[in-house]
């Protein structure tokens, strides 16, 4: 798991063939592309043609005119728990730290680590902030802070790999209907409950899941 190796100015998406994530807290250009995205969920609309996002709920992280990266939030890992990660990766204190599924963010690096977490938790020049509320931390210090009562956040995820959008490719698929949008609501993005995050979030936008998922099966 590459965050295990990352140093603390390490970006998340520093990888080659990738394009960086923008540094926390640094200025936004005014190009006049709208950041609508960022901060807010994807829901995989039924019939999607790819199975990796059967149902997938996605957190956008990061959407400018040169990219777009968000994680999968509604996907656990068979059997794989924060515990067992930081023990492999020899984080003191390992058995201290919540006891929680990891997710499978995304088909992108899946050996990199995010670390999804509210916004009490920050560590100098590598927290991520994604919207009100919550951020994004990709360095071994917010692991080693997991393990402290008294230095972690009141709720974190560990995500491992991303989805990754080149220029203008989301944008078409959210042309062709592929994904719904809606705000993120902390439960969907914490909570243990992966099974109904998908029609928690259809639920936020009015729609049912059943009503929906019938309509697509009979276009």
């Amino acid at each position: 798991m590459i965050l295990g190796r990352m140093s603390p100015t390490d970006d998340p998406l520093s990888a080659p063939g990738h394009r960086s994530v923008p540094d926390a807290g640094a200025a936004v250009p005014d190009s006049g592309f709208s950041l609508g995205l960022t901060g807010k969920l994807l829901i995989a609309m039924p019939g999607i043609d790819d199975p990796r996002f059967e149902r997938a709920v996605i957190l956008m992280c990061v959407h400018s005119p040169d990219q777009a990266m968000g994680v999968t939030v509604n996907r656990p890992l068979d059997g794989v728990s924060l515990r067992s990660v930081m023990g492999k990766l020899g984080v003191g204190g390992a058995e201290a730290a919540p006891d929680q599924d990891v997710l499978s963010g995304g088909p992108v690096e899946r050996e990199r680590g995010f670390v999804l977490h509210t916004d009490d938790y920050e560590t100098l020049d590598s927290t991520l902030p994604i919207t009100p509320g919550i951020s994004m931390t990709a360095t071994r210090e917010v692991l080693d802070a997991l393990t402290d009562a008294d230095r972690r956040p009141v709720r974190s995820r560990l995500v491992l790999g991303c989805a990754f959008w080149a220029p203008g490719q989301l944008e078409g698929e959210l042309a062709r209907n592929i994904w719904l949008t809606a705000e993120v609501e902390a439960d969907i993005i914490f909570d243990d409950a992966h099974d109904t995050k998908w029609s928690r979030a259809l639920a936020r936008l009015g729609i049912s899941a059943d009503r929906l998922s019938a309509a697509a099966g009979h276009a």
